[in-house]
């Protein structure tokens, strides 16, 4: 499938970096280095801008290395890019840790999933079909 890019930025496009992998790393493109204090969380701007099909949705999620080693996680995880939506790509990252973070231009600090979608109806019924599960949820099934 071929999606339109525009890439302001100076970094090379999203791209798969190994033949198994679903996501393709998204780069910070920014002036100059920024610092994630603890808990902060902020936007940081990637210079993308891509048109997805209709029926697809880009996915924002975090790097485990970033999540692991550094405490660096995208917190409305995942984040949804529409396929109407036409402005500039930008990840929301949080600090989970306790110290500062610091971010340079190019950094890698999201990896994007692009995810086929289906659009629904609700049809209204006053009751729903039983099921072997029934209303059991938050541990029901076992640990």
């Amino acid at each position: 499938m071929q999606v339109k890019i525009v890439n302001n930025s100076n970094n090379p496009l999203p791209a798969y970096e190994t033949a198994g992998a679903a996501g393709m790393d998204l780069r910070a493109f920014i002036p100059e280095s920024i610092t994630i204090k603890p808990m902060e969380r902020l936007a940081v701007p990637t210079g993308l801008f891509i048109e997805l099909p209709i029926g697809y949705e880009a996915q924002v999620r975090p790097r485990s290395g970033m999540a692991l080693k550094y405490g660096i996680s995208v917190p409305n995880t995942p984040g949804t890019i529409d396929s109407d939506y036409r402005g500039e790509i930008k990840v929301i990252l949080i600090n989970l840790s306790n110290e500062p973070f610091k971010i340079e231009s190019g950094d890698r600090i999201a990896q994007m999933v692009i995810q086929k979608y289906e659009s629904i109806s609700w049809e209204h019924v006053s009751q729903l079909s039983d099921s072997e599960r029934g209303a059991g949820g938050f541990g029901s099934t076992g640990k």
